[in-house]
């Protein structure tokens, strides 16, 4: 009886295994299957999500660096004038002051735009308001080509500032493509090719200026803008509609209310507008002070100036992770200290270029610490909101930019390097005391 009940055991045992081993093979067998089914799935996915059928990665990395190079193009045309100052006011026989008008006026447009056209974004084809203000941006370069008058000259220099906001619709549009898991590096990239072209802008402008004229550069401009709007015809996938226009007079409505409710956002545009009026003051009139003794540089060499920069793209990490570990607070305040300090080295340019050039260093750097500080605390007040609370403060970061110029423009007319000196000086000044006194009273 003892050996039957053990084969019987056993039996029990050796079907137990055989069907075990049938269940592990059909598992198996099905995997393949089931992943055909998810890559089937994805594909449908990405068919239903990028109109037209295309099933390819919107986002490949050839598509990223054309943006990029797309985002640093669209924001040059804020500053290939700054070189040109001297040049394009001797065109019509006005002043270093009226020329420096130029520079304000185009910082003007652009914070306009801001105003206007970004949160368009937020309700519009995003692909089809880039294409828009690409197309008015042109004529608008082409008007300043053209130019028969100074007042005709300033117009189109306003329009020129109010077109040139593809960027700052770029930048969201490309983000709402990306995967989760890259969206950091894919948005970081598009910022690089932001600060590339604010670099090398006034480099390419000065050395085009000097060689073929002022006009020149500008009817270059309406080519590059051309080129842009096939990239973006072609690379970037059309976006539906997020809202109504209809709500448009509302969504504006919107951005005095976060002014009103955020004390941290005011903080911001008040530093911010004050920062930037410094950095601003000394690109809006080093074209024209170079341009006298001791130096007596032409625009190519005002243009090379733009180099400078290069401090600050370097120094964009170390800021980002200072920010992290100490907040933007102390940062910001370091900002400022740098930008005083490089208003003290303006002082010394009248007699030496060394003091200059560490002061545009200097400045680079400040600058650069105010932005990223003001940026990381803003955007930490709403995510919801993100898109309209930058472009408040951006808003105000170019209306203080526009200030700067305007009133470095004057102070140079009548006192040089050390008018310059005073103003940036001031701006710095008002804008450490503005942020210890709202952080005192708890506002940042």
């Amino acid at each position: 009886m003892g050996g039957v009940t053990r084969e019987i055991h056993l039996c029990i045992i050796r079907k137990d295994i055989k069907r075990q081993r049938a269940i592990i093979i059909r598992r198996v067998s099905a995997q393949p299957a089931a992943r055909t089914r998810t890559r089937t799935q994805d594909r449908a996915m990405t068919l239903l999500s990028f109109p037209g059928g295309r099933a390819a990665n919107p986002l490949s990395p050839v598509t990223v660096c054309l943006m990029a190079t797309a985002c640093a193009f669209a924001v040059s045309t804020l500053y290939y004038n700054q070189p040109l100052l001297p040049e394009m006011g001797a065109s019509f026989g006005r002043s270093a002051t009226d020329a420096g008008l130029i520079a304000t006026l185009t910082q003007l447009g652009y914070a306009g735009g801001l105003f206007l056209f970004v949160p368009l974004g937020d309700r519009l084809d995003r692909k089809m308001l880039i294409l828009a203000l690409l197309m008015l941006n042109m004529a608008s370069l082409l008007a300043v080509a053209v130019s028969t008058s100074f007042p005709m000259l300033a117009v189109a220099s306003i329009a020129v500032g109010l077109t040139a906001v593809t960027a700052q619709v770029v930048i969201p549009a490309i983000s709402g493509l990306a995967p989760p898991e890259t969206r950091g590096r894919i948005v970081g990239a598009l910022l690089s090719g932001l600060s590339a072209g604010l670099l090398f802008a006034r480099t390419l402008s000065g050395f085009v200026g000097a060689h073929a004229g002022w006009r020149t550069m500008f009817l270059i401009a309406v080519g590059i803008d051309a080129a842009l709007m096939a990239i973006i015809v072609l690379r970037l996938p059309r976006l539906s509609r997020t809202g109504s226009v209809s709500a448009y007079p509302a969504l504006l409505a919107s951005l005095w209310t976060l002014v009103r409710e955020q004390p941290v956002l005011r903080a911001a545009c008040i530093t911010g507008f004050l920062m930037f009026a410094a950095f601003s003051a000394l690109w809006g009139t080093l074209a024209a002070l170079v341009a006298r003794p001791p130096y007596g540089f032409g625009p190519d060499a005002a243009g090379a100036f733009g180099f400078a920069g290069i401090a600050g793209l370097v120094a964009s990490p170390f800021i980002g992770r200072a920010v992290d570990r100490f907040g933007p607070r102390p940062i910001l305040a370091a900002g400022g200290v740098a930008v005083l300090a490089a208003f003290l080295g303006v002082a010394g340019a009248e007699w030496h270029i060394l003091p200059l050039l560490l002061a545009m260093v200097l400045l680079d750097i400040g600058n650069r610490a105010g932005l990223v500080s003001n940026q990381s605390r803003i955007y930490a007040l709403s995510a919801e909101a993100r898109s309209r609370l930058n472009t408040v403060f951006m808003t105000c970061y170019f209306l203080g930019g526009a200030s700067g110029a305007g009133v470095a423009a004057w102070m140079v007319e009548r006192f040089g390097w050390q008018g310059l000196a005073v103003t940036g000086a001031g701006f710095a000044v008002a804008a450490l005391l503005s942020h210890a006194a709202l952080g005192r009273r708890g506002q940042a």
